[in-house]
């Protein structure tokens, strides 16, 4: 933490700080994990005081929920970006693991924020699974849904999201991007069954 970072957090609106400690909680909790950051980690790398940190957010725990629901929603935008500037109804399922891809070769890719928190304390804090289970059945909607639009079978929607998931899972162990490649395969095929043309 730097004189400059200080002062500038602590003429910061709260609404202003709060953004700061969540995209900041976000960054560390990506790259160590949830448990190994501490409040005053999280006041050192932000350069809010742990006075206004716990003002701001009275438990460690409620910061997780407000970083999930953050990548929550930058997830969901990002995918349906992606998806949206696909011109067919086969292409716009495909762009999901084009999307993909494109993640598992960031720099700064550990793999799913939400598997990893889950494994993490999915176990012990029940408020964080409820939004894990909730972020993973919104997907699984939205790609239900890219299926039903396409006028493909039900079936077709579960297999595609699990194809997503593995790969995510996949690529976070592997540190390549090459899961999204073979998911993206895998997922050509299944669509060949369900007779969705391109």
């Amino acid at each position: 933490m730097n004189e400059a970072t200080t002062s500038e957090a602590r003429s910061m609106s709260d609404d202003a700080a709060r953004e700061l400690v969540i995209a900041t909680a976000d960054s560390l909790y990506n790259l160590r994990g949830i448990q190994s950051v501490g409040m005053d980690a999280l006041r050192d790398a932000s350069g809010v005081s742990l006075k206004r940190l716990y003002k701001l957010f009275p438990s460690k725990e409620i910061i997780v929920e407000e970083v999930l629901r953050s990548r929550h929603e930058r997830w969901m935008s990002s995918v349906s970006t992606a998806v949206d500037a696909a011109s067919s109804p086969r292409e716009k399922l495909l762009a999901i693991f084009d999307y993909l891809g494109e993640w598992f070769a960031e720099n700064d890719f550990r793999g799913c924020g939400f598997i990893n928190s889950f494994g993490e304390l999915g176990g012990t804090v029940e408020s964080l699974a409820g939004i894990v289970r909730d972020h993973k059945a919104d997907f699984q909607a939205y790609v239900a849904q890219l299926v039903e639009d396409a006028g493909a079978p039900a079936w077709l929607g579960p297999q595609l999201a699990i194809l997503a998931e593995g790969a995510q899972t996949t690529a976070a162990i592997a540190g390549t991007a090459q899961a999204a490649d073979d998911a993206r395969r895998a997922a050509q095929i299944l669509m060949d069954a369900a007779g969705l043309e391109g």
